[in-house]
């Protein structure tokens, strides 16, 4: 993700938003977006439905965070429960080696639900979205019996990024596969979250991602956004505003350092909330206005963090993000 040329999405974005306007009447295209993603526009009554009942926050631990002190999978699971987590964002890698390993499935589920902590979204990278047939077959095969395995882990959600895309996305037939996912994620139980990264030229701004959750024009399309990849893609934190509440379940916290250029930075560079130059408390704010449950996950890949204990460094990060959201 990180290291790759600058952004371009934002461009196509908005030429290909011009052609949609074209192509379909102004009705169908409200009527797309509000039953599809889910979005408010400014209308007074849509506002009075999100203010009637704020979001309630839950706090998960995205193993990212600690993954540098390699404490491995029951690792994870015990410092997240020692730290004080609601719930954790385990990697389908690590789930996959623990098993190759010789454990079973049972055993993880039993180590899962002794930990007390939920497990609330899963990362993966499938090649589903990709424009070549074989590996998007391939891709949605992958992720079919990712999901199967998620499901029986007792994981309703997986991250579903523009993985293997190396040009030009159209977002139309992005959407159109997304909602091919949404059928599938029916089919297993474990719904994909629509995932963009900041630095990835072909996926990387939250209007690319609100325009494919419109196409797939589904009730349970649902965004991952991240609080580097909106600064690192340009897509700013005030779109966030636009937005039903039911439309975002999990949000990825971190924070960005104002002494490196948007452009050259890095997932490395990521610190604790608060500790940089985002709008934190703005995002938290408008996060518990718009409604819904929120899974606040704590998602960081500093490799100074990394050289520290790592139930330290959890409990930290924690306690951070509670304070943020007491203090809105």
């Amino acid at each position: 993700m990180d290291g790759r040329k600058k952004a371009s999405g934002f461009i196509n974005i908005k030429f290909q938003q011009s052609y949609y306007i074209q192509m379909i009447t102004r009705r169908n295209a409200i009527k797309s977006i509000s039953l599809g993603a889910g979005l408010f526009l400014t209308s007074s009554a849509a506002k009075g439905q999100v203010s009637k009942k704020e979001s309630q926050f839950s706090f998960c631990l995205n193993t990212s965070t600690i993954m540098g002190q390699n404490p491995g999978l029951l690792g994870y699971l015990e410092i997240a429960a020692k730290a004080g987590y609601d719930g954790v964002e385990l990697w389908i890698r690590d789930i996959q080696a623990f098993l190759e390993a010789g454990n079973s499935m049972a055993s993880l589920r039993k180590h899962l639900n002794d930990s007390g902590l939920k497990f609330e979204n899963a990362i993966g990278f499938a090649p589903w979205m990709v424009d070549d047939d074989q590996k998007r077959k391939a891709g949605f095969e992958q992720m079919e019996k990712e999901m199967d395995m998620l499901a029986e882990l007792g994981c309703k959600r997986v991250a579903a990024p523009a993985a293997g895309v190396t040009g030009h996305l159209d977002l139309f037939k992005a959407g159109e596969r997304y909602r091919e996912l949404l059928n599938l994620g029916r089919k297993t139980g474990v719904m994909p979250q629509l995932e963009f990264w900041g630095a990835f030229p072909y996926f990387n701004h939250l209007g690319q991602v609100l325009m494919v959750a419109a196409v797939a024009n589904d009730p349970e399309a649902r965004v991952l956004p991240d609080v580097y990849h909106l600064y690192r893609g340009g897509s700013g934190y005030d779109g966030l505003k636009m937005l039903n509440g039911n439309l975002i379940e999990v949000f990825h916290m971190n924070d960005f350092i104002d002494t490196i250029p948007r452009e050259k930075q890095e997932d490395k560079d990521r610190v604790y909330p608060g500790d940089g130059a985002a709008p934190i408390k703005q995002i938290l704010t408008d996060l518990k206005d718009m409604g819904g449950e929120k899974v606040l996950s704590l998602e960081l890949f500093n490799q100074d963090y990394w050289k520290q204990d790592a139930l330290q460094v959890a409990r930290l990060g924690l306690t951070k993000m509670k304070k943020l959201v007491a203090e809105i």
